[in-house]
């Protein structure tokens, strides 16, 4: 059998290549949309891929299947479990093949059994893998979102980022029957989840790729709750907000992903193309490094550093249908960050300009700049009331410790609470090492603040030049 991991940092996601070494045929599961490497390890391994799938409807990103399907001329297998309103509204267009708990797709000598696996989401499958041409038995697991490393799939996700009231309890109790359901696979059976640490698709995930089956009963929180009401208590608990944007891919997803080789290449702006996609709306999102940006940046302009977090802050501060022009170091480095915001279904980029570009138009239109404080001059400023410092990390690294009476204003919720802001007075950002609040400081000058500046290496650089701090709740945020 052949069986291949892939995995997106940025996403927190894997995906899986299954094959049959002796007819050379393969099975993709889960896919995202970065669809070229999985032809191209097919390829690599002698492969050719007969079938795609996925467990279920993602709300994380955006889901490659029905592109790959069509790119690989494969045929595409969707889940039929669920409510009629949560099936895929493109199954039928696109020829898939409907699943249903214990039906079977044959890989060559290779086997994956489904299951229905509810409680993630309604329709979640998962899928137990046997290599028929060695075993009696299955030899693992590809349980999607339905049960991680250390943990299981949030409940909550169709109640709170699609607005499906009511469905988080129910769909906790329908994770925990769907454990039960588990209970008579044996305990070697490895587990290949979806997600990894990081993942917004759970609570505590554990950075491991892989466990076993009996290694989660043993030491997994979930399996050690007997009680159904204890259970659902449990996995509500503690969740955090949904990102922004998984509102929008539940509904993507479900109703059928845009194919990208239908896109348009990305296009260069030279400094007047730049203006004038200003000009009739289009974002600016500079993805130099946070220095850089300090240092000179185009009016208006948002940082979005390159990096492992495009697709986390972009996610949360822009919404999908914003048209995008990017600023980036070249061709290749815009092309990266255009397939990241792909991933989570921002499709509208209208290009990238470079550095000396985006200086040009900023030579005729302005420029703005960050000043960046080192510790101890902010001390002074916020001892003489010179300045209103705001913390824009999340909660949880505020309550830990945080600057002697300074309010907590998590980044991604800074763009709906502008007005809480005083304007009559310079604002210090300050994150815990200096990243986040020059994004928060871009969105301030976007919406018009003129006296912004920054805590130099944030949080860290205050506790490493010995300045005091405060610990649990006390500040609170803004207004209050």
């Amino acid at each position: 059998m052949l069986f291949r991991r892939f995995y997106d940092d940025a996403l927190a996601q894997a995906s899986y290549l299954i094959g049959c070494q002796r007819t050379g045929e393969a099975i993709v599961v889960d896919p995202n949309r970065d669809v070229d490497q999985y032809l191209a390890a097919a390829k690599a391994d002698g492969a050719r891929i007969v079938h795609v799938t996925e467990t279920h409807i993602h709300a994380d990103f955006v889901s490659g299947a029905r592109e790959l399907a069509r790119r690989a001329d494969a045929r595409l297998s969707l889940s039929d479990e669920g409510p009629e309103e949560w099936r895929y509204g493109f199954a039928d267009s696109d020829g898939a093949r409907l699943l249903r708990d214990g039906d079977s797709i044959e890989v060559g000598d290779v086997r994956l059994d489904v299951l229905h696996t509810p409680g993630h989401t309604p329709e979640h499958l998962s899928f137990l893998v046997t290599d028929t041409a060695g075993a009696t038995g299955p030899m693992g697991l590809l349980s999607g979102d339905f049960l991680f490393v250390g943990d299981v799939g949030r409940p909550d996700l169709l109640e709170r980022a699609a607005g499906e009231r009511g469905t988080a309890d129910v769909l906790a109790r329908k994770m925990f029957h769907s454990l039960q359901k588990i209970s008579e696979l044996p305990d070697w059976l490895q587990l290949w989840p979806g997600h990894g640490a990081g993942s917004a698709c759970g609570k505590a995930l554990g950075a491991v790729p892989q466990s076993t089956l009996g290694y989660e009963r043993r030491f997994g929180w979930a399996f050690g709750i007997d009680d159904e009401e204890e259970f659902v208590s449990a996995a509500l608990d503690g969740l955090t907000d949904p990102p922004r944007y998984f509102a929008r891919m539940k509904r993507v997803n479900r109703d059928g992903p845009a194919l990208l080789a239908d896109a348009a290449p990305l296009r260069e702006l030279d400094a007047d193309a730049l203006a004038a996609e200003r000009a009739a709306g289009a974002v600016t999102m500079d993805t130099r490094s946070t220095s850089e940006f300090a240092k000179g940046h185009l009016v208006g302009a948002i940082a979005i550093p390159a990096g492992a977090s495009v697709l986390k802050w972009s996610g949360a501060l822009f919404d999908a249908d914003q048209r995008i022009a990017l600023v980036a170091n070249d061709a290749a480095a815009a092309r990266r960050i255009a397939l990241q915001l792909a991933m989570i279904g921002f499709d509208r980029v209208v290009g990238f300009a470079t550095p000396a570009a985006a200086a040009a138009l900023a030579a005729r239109e302005g420029t703005q700049r960050i000043e960046r404080i080192p510790p101890k001059e902010v001390a002074r400023r916020m001892e003489q009331d010179e300045g209103y410092v705001v913390d824009v990390r999340a909660t949880h690294e505020w309550a830990a410790g945080h600057l002697p009476g300074v309010p907590n204003l998590p980044l991604p919720n800074l763009p709906a609470q502008l007005d809480e802001l005083p304007r009559d007075t310079p604002i210090i950002l300050q994150c815990q090492s200096g990243t986040r609040s020059i994004i928060a400081a871009s969105i301030l000058q976007a919406a018009g603040f003129e006296r912004v500046a920054d805590l130099e290496s944030g949080y860290k650089g205050w506790v490493a030049a010995g300045e005091p701090i405060e610990r649990g709740v006390g500040a609170g945020s803004p207004g209050t």
